[in-house]
């Protein structure tokens, strides 16, 4: 009698990630929207689910000193809005923290 299901799945996958394996897989968008005049939005799509969107913008606010959200899009998932032109702050923000690489973000926009 030989258990052959136990060659479909390794349960110790997770645990075996080296320290340089990230959980950022994808890229992460980081774009701008013009609203009315001056003002502008900055939305960040693309973080992983593993991370709790709700503290990375409630860090954010307080470093940048501006508002922000985490709006649910039916296209892209749960994006992070932030008011204003924050693009070169959050860029900085999320290789400093380590949640993604500087090769794994795009910045779109003007």
């Amino acid at each position: 009698m030989s258990i052959q299901n136990l060659n479909v799945r390794d349960p110790f996958a997770d645990a075996s990630k080296g320290p340089d394996d990230d959980i950022q897989d994808g890229l992460v968008h980081i774009r701008i929207q013009q609203r009315n005049g001056r003002k502008t939005l900055t939305t960040v799509q693309g973080l992983s689910a593993e991370y709790d969107l709700k503290k990375i913008v409630r860090s954010c606010k307080k470093e940048f000193a501006c508002n922000g959200t985490v709006i649910d899009h039916p296209q892209y998932g749960e994006v992070l809005q932030l008011q204003g032109d924050q693009r070169e702050n959050i860029c900085q923000w999320l290789t400093k923290s380590g949640l993604a690489k500087a090769d794994h973000l795009k910045v779109h926009g003007f």
